[in-house]
């Protein structure tokens, strides 16, 4: 079966130093670039990140500080990889929370302008744990190694969602058991930036998610306290966050201009 596309599709995965989307680089990037005819593109590249690999990062992805020595800098192919994904939509694995957000950051520091207007990005992961069976049963059964009598009964699924919870605290060592960590946990909010630093409120609009202005209004904020923005800028934020950022202050400049 062909995808039905009105235009190509760049399938992409990164192999990288660590997880910290602002402080590690790229090892390794592979695209695959399908056209709406079916005819497929695909092209890797080993990247030297100009910093050490971790030896339990390499464990996992197999990729050595000397299989990368000699290779290029991301700054040095930057435009290829811009040249073959500028026209296409973006498809991954987990890719809107982590491929997507590192290569803008790496693009960014190529001084590439990278943004996600004009195309969209196709999660696969986030399919398949919207498609796969997510019921308070098929949790009890995973997590309990139990069968839920009496499903959809109040009482049985109270008990049960009780005995879950427990037992998630329990095999997931970076789960606290806290309930405030716990609800800050199991939410779930829609970000302006990749990062997740700028959440928007229920209005629709743009709330630092972090710090000591957490909750308010980025508009308000910066107005209120001109400084902040700059020191911002110079922290140790996301690239792309802090274009969002950028974009923010720029039109509310031009909205007291018109």
């Amino acid at each position: 079966m062909n995808l039905n596309l009105t235009k190509p599709i760049c399938f992409f995965d990164l192999e990288t130093t660590g997880v910290n989307i602002s402080k590690d680089r790229i090892v390794e990037i592979a695209i695959l670039k399908v056209f709406p005819d079916g005819k497929e593109e695909n092209k890797t590249w080993l990247v030297n990140p100009e910093m050490p690999i971790p030896k339990e990062v390499t464990a996992i992805h197999g990729i050595t500080d000397e299989d990368v020595a000699d290779k290029p800098t991301f700054k040095e192919i930057a435009k290829e990889i811009h040249n073959m994904i500028k026209d296409s939509d973006l498809g991954g694995f987990n890719s809107n929370r982590f491929d997507i957000p590192l290569l803008a950051e790496e693009m960014l520091r190529a001084e590439v302008d990278f943004d996600m207007k004009n195309r969209v990005a196709i999660d696969v992961q986030t399919i398949f744990h919207k498609m796969e069976q997510r019921t308070l049963s098929a949790a009890y059964q995973f997590y309990c190694n139990k069968e839920l009598e009496g499903a959809h009964g109040a009482e049985a699924d109270t008990k049960a969602t009780f005995e879950v919870l427990k037992a998630q605290i329990q095999k997931y060592d970076d789960i606290e058991n806290d309930t405030k960590f716990l609800a800050d946990f199991s939410s779930r909010k829609k970000f302006a930036d990749f990062a997740g630093f700028i959440a928007y409120n229920k209005k629709g609009e743009e709330c630092f998610s972090f710090g000591k202005h957490k909750g308010k209004s980025v508009t308000e904020v910066l107005e209120a306290e001109p400084g902040y923005f700059g020191w911002l800028l110079n922290a140790d934020f996301p690239l792309y966050t802090k274009k969002v950022l950028t974009a923010i202050k720029l039109r509310n400049f031009n909205n007291k201009l018109g």
